[in-house]
């Protein structure tokens, strides 16, 4: 029983770590040759840790045809063309106090991507908690190319 409350202390220590895609909004239009700014939130955590990195890629779900969705492809894990790697700082906006901690990054989506859905990834690297317990994470979100 203690092992088990010990495993669960841990895994809740990684979770409150967690990052997530603030912008774009899922199913966001995007355009090939364009910048697009990417926010990835952090939100506030009790738990003390260090950023390490973070890389963000989007990878065309459609296949030849840009005709299939994400949601038929496997995308867990998939980073794609990767459009960002390199230190994550994440910090409190001024004038935005409602907004978690977080950082901006704007990268450009591809001119050679064809109409259709892709996924946006983020993949998280951190160092968590007393023991500095290495973590990673991917999350990720559906755009739209037009």
């Amino acid at each position: 029983m203690k092992s088990f409350l010990t495993l669960a202390a841990l895994a809740a220590s990684a979770l409150a770590q967690s990052v997530n895609i603030g912008s774009p909004a899922d199913m966001s239009t995007v355009t090939p040759g364009n910048n697009i700014t990417v926010q990835v939130n952090r939100p506030n955590t009790l738990t003390g840790s260090q950023e390490v990195a973070i890389a963000i890629g989007l990878f065309p779900c459609g296949g030849t045809d840009g005709q299939t969705p994400c949601a038929a492809t496997n995308t867990t894990g998939v980073l794609g063309n990767v459009l960002y790697t390199g230190p994550y700082n994440p910090q409190y906006a001024d004038g935005a106090p409602s907004l978690p901690p977080h950082q901006n990054f704007s990268v450009q989506v591809p001119s050679t991507f064809k109409s259709g859905q892709v996924s946006l990834g983020v993949a998280h690297f951190a160092l968590v908690g007393a023991s500095m317990m290495p973590i990673y994470e991917f999350v990720n979100t559906t755009l739209v190319v037009q």
